[in-house]
C-alpha cells in the first residue's frame, strides 16, 4: 500500500521536490488518477493502464470504451484521461501552427506531422500563399477512407482564386506511416501542376506526411520544373 511508502518517492510530493521533468510516465498519471481501487493503490493502476496499452503513445489513442473495461478506470477517471489527451493534442497543434510566411518545406512538415499524425483517415490539405510566401489559406479540401485518396485539381484552384494565391503548397498524410508516395499521388500533383501553369499559380511542392517522417516531392526531385 502507499502507505508504507515514504512520503518523498510519492509522485506528488516527488513533483513539488523535483518538478515534473522528474517524474515517469506513470507517476504523472498517478497524480491524474488521484486515488486507486482495491486491490491496486494509485501507481499500480497507472502501471496496469500503460502495461494494457502498451505506453503513452498508445493511451493517447485508447477510446472512452476500452479505458472504461480497466479495472479501477470508471467513467469518471476515463472520461478525465481522455480531457486530457485531447488538450494535449490541441496544445501542441496550437503551438505549431502554421507560420504566417513559409520558409521551407521541411519546416511546414513538421508542424504538420504533430497535426496530422494520428488521423486515421487520409486528408488533402492546400496551403495557399502570396508572392511573399505569407499564408492567405490554410484548407482541408477532402477527408476520405484510405482507398479514396485525392480530390479533383479544381477544389484545389477554387480557393486559389477566391483568394487571389500566388502559390500553393499541396498536403495529405498516409495514415499508414509509410510516406512513399503512390502513383496515384505522383500523378494528381503532375495535374495540379498543369492546371497551375495555365492559371499562373505556381506549386511549390507537395508533401506527404506520416507518423514522424515526411516526404516531399521537390526535395526528392519528382515535381516538373516549371
Amino acid at each position: 500500500m502507499l502507505d508504507a511508502v515514504p512520503a518523498t518517492s510519492l509522485p506528488r510530493e516527488r513533483m513539488l521536490l523535483y518538478g515534473e521533468k522528474a517524474l515517469s510516465g506513470q507517476e504523472l498519471l498517478a497524480i491524474l488518477l488521484r486515488t486507486g481501487q482495491h486491490p491496486y493503490n494509485v501507481l499500480e493502476l497507472a502501471g496496469n493502464l500503460l502495461k494494457t496499452f502498451g505506453g503513452l503513445a498508445l493511451l493517447r489513442q485508447a477510446t472512452l470504451s476500452e479505458l472504461e473495461k480497466i479495472r479501477g478506470i470508471g467513467q469518471v477517471k476515463a472520461l478525465e484521461i481522455k480531457a486530457l489527451i485531447e488538450l494535449g493534442k490541441r496544445i501542441q497543434t496550437q503551438h505549431v501552427a502554421v507560420q504566417p510566411t513559409i520558409h521551407a518545406s521541411y519546416e511546414l512538415a513538421h508542424q504538420l506531422i504533430i497535426e496530422l499524425k494520428d488521423h486515421k483517415q487520409e486528408h488533402l490539405i492546400c496551403i495557399y500563399l502570396d508572392t511573399k510566401n505569407q499564408v492567405l489559406l490554410k484548407k482541408t479540401l477532402f477527408i476520405g477512407s484510405l482507398d479514396q485518396t485525392i480530390a479533383h485539381p479544381r477544389e484545389v484552384f477554387h480557393y486559389a482564386v477566391r483568394y487571389s494565391a500566388a502559390r500553393i503548397i499541396l498536403v495529405h498524410n498516409h495514415p499508414s506511416g509509410n510516406v512513399l508516395p503512390s502513383k496515384q499521388d505522383l500523378l494528381f500533383t503532375k495535374r495540379v501542376q498543369k492546371c497551375g501553369e495555365m492559371m499562373g499559380i505556381d506549386v511549390l511542392d507537395h508533401l506527404i506526411i506520416g507518423c514522424k517522417q515526411y516526404f516531399s516531392l521537390r526535395e526528392e526531385g519528382l515535381m516538373e520544373e516549371e
